[in-house]
């Protein structure tokens, strides 16, 4: 299954673009990213058979394993990409969020968006390691 990130803003040459290569360079899945300007540019069109994950104030808070399990139980079932989309400064409205399959959130913190992105990478390294039986993961 593809983990594709679709962020708006160009995180460029940063200490946030560096955590993101690093932990998309330990994920043995295949990956993506895809950055679009802060305003405007378009999504790349919803193919059959991806999941819509969006990063929003008003999504779940969850742990890392039950992450985990909603990624290994779309794999598991056929989905063909899991689409992560960060939004702008102003996040999405709510016809965006009904497109979504899942809403999420890293706590109820404002994160700044390329922060967002650099953790989500963090995530879905973890996710992997987890459903890989990795013995790295450690809750408590």
């Amino acid at each position: 299954m593809l983990l594709h990130i679709v962020a708006r803003g160009r995180i460029g040459r940063s200490p946030e673009a560096e955590l993101v290569d690093r932990y998309l360079k330990r994920v043995t899945w295949p990956t993506r990213v895809t950055e679009l300007p802060d305003k405007g540019g378009k999504v790349p069109p919803r193919e059959p058979g991806t999941r819509i994950v969006m990063l929003d104030e008003t999504g779940r808070d969850m742990p890392s394993r039950q992450f985990a399990q909603i990624l290994g139980n779309w794999r598991d079932d056929g989905v063909r990409e899991a689409r992560f989309l960060i939004g702008a400064a102003d996040g999405f409205d709510d016809a965006d969020r009904r497109e979504a399959d899942l809403l999420i959130s890293f706590g109820r913190l404002t994160w700044p968006h390329m922060m967002a992105r650099a953790m989500l990478a963090e995530q879905l390294w973890r996710a992997a390691s987890i459903l890989s039986n990795h013995p790295y993961h450690r809750e408590g």
